[in-house]
């Protein structure tokens, strides 16, 4: 897909503590520009934005499939399966971080 749209410049404020990190990881050279650190970021983003989606999708589909079912759930069930989901994303974004 081919992009036509121009990049925009814009202007972030950001804390002391992240700047250091993208200075650093610029001038370690794992990245040519604080552009692409943020361009990284933003991707990252957007993949866990669209995971989570997925996620929510996911558990209303079942819950629709569910209401249909005729099969009642449990609601101790329901918040098991949830605390399972959430501490999957967790482990998922502790990875990441490494």
């Amino acid at each position: 897909m081919k992009r036509t749209d121009k990049a925009e410049k814009i202007s972030i404020t950001l804390p002391p503590d992240m700047l250091n990190i993208i200075r650093e990881k610029v001038k370690d050279g794992a990245y040519a520009s604080t552009s692409e650190v943020i361009r990284e970021a933003m991707r990252l983003w957007q993949r866990q934005e669209e995971e989570h989606l997925a996620r929510i999708a996911s558990i209303r589909a079942r819950l629709e499939q569910s209401a249909h079912s005729g099969e009642p759930v449990l609601l101790d069930d329901a918040f098991e399966k949830l605390e399972q989901l959430h501490q999957q994303r967790i482990s998922t974004l502790d990875y990441e971080k490494l």
